[in-house]
């Protein structure tokens, strides 16, 4: 027998609203600030995820805000057009 087998057996999760702090929050729904939008991740050594931080507090914007003027500054260099959002 597949150490997967019984997997399929396995109750799936459901995407019911749940309370929060007295809230009730629907999973399904995306927060308003990722409406529309697509997450790009990567890996990084902690010494990057540091320095990205850092910079972005001394700078006063948010990382996702560096890290959309980074990916500008990459797409100039590759010749593509800078999105900017």
């Amino acid at each position: 027998m597949s150490r997967f087998s019984k997997l399929a057996d396995k109750p799936k999760e459901t995407s019911e609203p749940r309370a929060i702090a007295g809230e009730v929050i629907n999973s399904s729904v995306p927060p308003p600030s990722r409406v529309g939008r697509k997450a790009i991740s990567g890996y990084f050594s902690p010494e990057m995820s540091l320095a990205l931080h850092t910079c972005a507090r001394r700078n006063g914007v948010n990382l996702q805000a560096l890290m959309a003027e980074a990916f500008d500054d990459v797409l100039r260099k590759y010749g593509e057009s800078p999105i900017g959002r």
